[in-house]
Formats: C-alpha cells, structure tokens, sequence
C-alpha cells in the first residue's frame, strides 16, 4: 500500500499538508469540510503537491520535515517539483 505526503492551497492561498494512503478520497473529504479542521475553514482546496512512500511511516517523516520549513521554501518545493493530482 503506497502512502502520500502531500500539499494543497486552501482558497485564501495558505498551505496545509498532510499524509493519506487514499489521495483521491482524502482530497475530497478536505472539500467536503470532512477533513482537517484547518481545511474546513480554508475550502476548497486544491492539490499542488505529492510524494508517494512505500509506508506510513516515511511519509510522516517527510511531512514533519516540510512543516517546520518556512512558507518560502514550501512554495519553491511545489515550484520545483510540482506534482499535480
């Protein structure tokens, strides 16, 4: 089973991550105000960003490691590998 890391812009521009093993879904639930209290507030959201890992528990290595960099640096990583859904 493949799990994502990955990024959405929410309607006011701000950027929420996460991880799923279901993108698809889990990206409807966001725009369905089912998912994150930050995105219920924020929505719609749409999908800028993705990484796949083989399990769980990389992808939430990598979802710590992106949340403590700064807004700039976030936006250079969707810019540089950007990754639509």
């Amino acid at each position: 089973m493949s799990w994502f890391f990955y990024i959405l812009k929410c309607r006011d521009g701000s950027l929420y991550s996460g991880i799923t093993n279901n993108l698809e879904n889990r990206l409807d639930f966001h725009n369905r105000g089912k998912g994150a209290k930050y995105t219920r507030s924020h929505r719609p959201v749409r999908l800028v960003y993705r990484e796949e890992y083989s399990d769980r528990s990389e992808a939430a290595k990598r979802e710590i490691e992106v949340k403590s960099r700064h807004r700039e640096k976030k936006i250079q990583l969707i810019k540089t590998k950007r990754s639509p859904g």
